[in-house]
């Protein structure tokens, strides 16, 4: 029996540096199979989506990798570990991307989609929220969703395991005294609502 520190321990340890990422399909009304690939920071609980692509080869994973890597620019924490799963779409070249950045890549166990479970459960919850409730008649408009779907997430959704906080949490304005004082805000024709305090 090993004295190292449990899976979870580890993750939790490691949080404000851990990237974890999977791929997801959607299909389109027309029969078509697109796919994502979706990031999520452990710390934060910030997460990036891709646009989608019909044909995810090595050239656009690799791309997606450098895309992240631009997005984490600004981002006082680096990056140190980048868990993914042992899909052949992860090329040696997104590896390389990943590495280049200081960190390193940590690949799950064959058949052990728990390994990934942060990763896994995003992928859920924007299924749950958002693509079980949508008919995606293209690229152009999944691509529109998600973006759509990862700024509510990042700026507006709740999470628990950040105490009812959002990922990007924006200084709290004021709290409205009155029901007449908050305004709603439907995103993806009414699928979504976000409410806001009036500015004083």
């Amino acid at each position: 029996m090993a004295d190292g520190p449990t899976w979870t321990e580890f993750l939790r340890a490691q949080a404000q540096g851990v990237i974890a990422c999977d791929f997801f399909t959607v299909e389109t009304a027309w029969l078509r199979t697109l796919y994502v690939l979706a990031f999520i920071e452990l710390g934060s609980r910030r997460i990036f989506l891709s646009p989608s692509t019909a044909h995810p080869d090595s050239a656009w994973v690799t791309q997606q990798a450098r895309n992240l890597a631009l997005n984490l620019d600004d981002r006082s924490t680096a990056i140190r570990f980048l868990i993914h799963d042992r899909d052949t779409k992860f090329s040696r070249a997104f590896d390389a991307v990943v590495r280049s950045e200081g960190a390193r890549v940590i690949l799950t166990p064959i058949r052990a989609p728990n390994a990934n479970a942060y990763a896994e459960r995003v992928i859920a919850t924007i299924r749950a929220e958002c693509l079980d409730w949508t008919l995606i008649l293209g690229r152009r408009h999944l691509d529109r969703t998600l973006r759509t779907y990862a700024e509510h997430y990042n700026r507006s959704r709740p999470h628990r395991g950040l105490a009812l906080a959002t990922p990007l949490a924006e200084p709290p304005g004021p709290n409205p005294v009155s029901p007449r004082d908050v305004r709603r805000r439907d995103l993806l024709g009414g699928l979504i609502h976000e409410y806001h305090g009036l500015a004083a």
